[in-house]
């Protein structure tokens, strides 16, 4: 029993040696037509990325790329009147005022009415206060005189005279001419004034300490044109 065990396990032996061998032949031979072997370590090719849906997409443009453009022309504004603001186009002050620029090519007309609201407040201030230092430039020599008299005649009478500004609402220039080598030039001003006159007691005799009067004064200025002295002076007063 034990030798036929042996033979059979002998034979069996062989039948998988000659199988084993076979099958060696035939796995170990290479065709041509066999994959090679993927290595994980070597990157597959990447897909190109498909363009987006939205294929009207437009790129903007670059800042410098784009063309200056020219700025927009404007139209100059056609001069007005000469003294366009000041006095009426083709009136009697505007002629005189014409008369003076040519006479004086260095003439302001505006320049000139704000010297004369200056002047017009200092001016009234001055005789309230009796100042005939500041009133004597400014004057005509026949007014600084009139001036002068009066404020005499106040302190004879030992009265005081306040007069304090409120506002000067209007300065307009009514008037204008040349008469030889004089210019002359007549404005109108319409002022709020606070004045009031006291006796020698201190007891009001005229005016009001906290009233607010209207004032209209028409005021002519003068002087000769083309000289040294460039001061305006006051030759006329009237309401």
């Amino acid at each position: 029993m034990s030798d036929g065990f042996d033979i059979y396990t002998v034979i069996i032996l062989v039948l998988a040696v000659f199988i084993f061998l076979r099958l060696r032949s035939v796995l170990g031979t290479r065709t041509g037509n066999e994959r090679r072997p993927s290595d994980p370590f070597v990157g597959r090719p990447q897909p190109k990325p498909e363009p987006p849906a939205n294929d009207k997409v437009i790129p903007l443009p670059q800042r410098n790329s784009e063309p200056q453009r020219p700025a927009p022309e404007v139209a100059e504004p056609e001069p007005g009147p000469r003294w366009s603001g000041l006095v009426e186009p083709d009136s009697a002050a505007a002629r005189g005022l014409d008369r003076i620029a040519e006479a004086e090519g260095g003439f302001d007309a505006r320049a000139f009415v704000a010297g004369a609201r200056s002047a017009y407040e200092m001016i009234v201030t001055a005789f309230a206060a009796g100042d005939r230092k500041t009133l004597k430039p400014l004057l005509a020599r026949d007014v600084f005189e009139s001036f002068s008299a009066a404020i005499a005649e106040r302190e004879n009478r030992g009265e005081t005279m306040e007069s304090n500004f409120v506002s000067i609402d209007k300065s307009e220039i009514v008037g204008a001419e040349v008469t030889g080598r004089t210019a002359q030039i007549t404005l109108r001003f319409v002022s709020k004034l606070i004045t009031v006159t006291r006796d020698r007691g201190g007891a009001v005799i005229d005016g009001s300490p906290t009233e607010i009067v209207d004032l209209v004064d028409v005021w002519t200025f003068a002087r000769e044109l083309n000289a040294r002295d460039p001061n305006w002076r006051l030759v006329a007063t009237g309401s």
